[in-house]
């Protein structure tokens, strides 16, 4: 990337161009259509992980121009249920981005603006900030989940209630 370009100030983009410059950072980004949701949004991965980078709040004009967007993985949560207390945990340690639990999913999300004006660092370095999160995610999740099932096991708690496992 030239001099002068990596100085430049970054206010609003494209998906094409935030694909583009995502590209530049060495991930395989690709823009794919959310039929259901009637949107369009990239996909990339991380370590083997899935995530799409979802358009925020679209500014006034007739080529779609944004100032945000999110960052966002979902995990299926298979055979029960997790604990709130592990996702506050995990929010409690960490700052930036967040952990949710959703009708069977565990869901990260990283919220990234442009708005002010940002450089391609920055933009790369909010990239590098996603992926350790969501690499220290799956680090947690190893560490932790197997905790819960000896808890359970010690515990005896109903079927129902027994921790899950997880599917990326």
């Amino acid at each position: 990337m030239a001099e002068s370009n990596r100085n430049e100030l970054i206010f609003t983009f494209t998906l094409d161009e935030l694909r583009d410059n995502l590209q530049t950072f060495g991930y395989r980004v690709e823009t794919h259509s959310a039929e259901a949701a009637g949107a369009t949004l990239l996909r990339s991965a991380t370590g083997g992980m899935a995530f799409d980078i979802r358009p925020g709040n679209r500014l006034p004009g007739e080529t779609p121009t944004y100032a945000d967007v999110s960052f966002f993985a979902a995990f299926s949560i298979q055979g029960g249920e997790l604990p709130v207390n592990l996702v506050n945990s995990w929010n409690n340690l960490r700052r930036f981005g967040r952990l949710h639990l959703d009708r069977g999913f565990l869901l990260l999300d990283f919220d990234v603006s442009v708005a002010g004006g940002v450089t391609r660092d920055y933009l790369r370095a909010q990239m590098v900030i996603w992926d350790q999160l969501l690499q220290s995610l799956i680090a947690y999740l190893r560490n932790e989940l197997p905790r819960l099932v000896v808890s359970a096991a010690v515990a005896a708690p109903p079927a129902n209630t027994a921790p899950a496992a997880l599917v990326g």
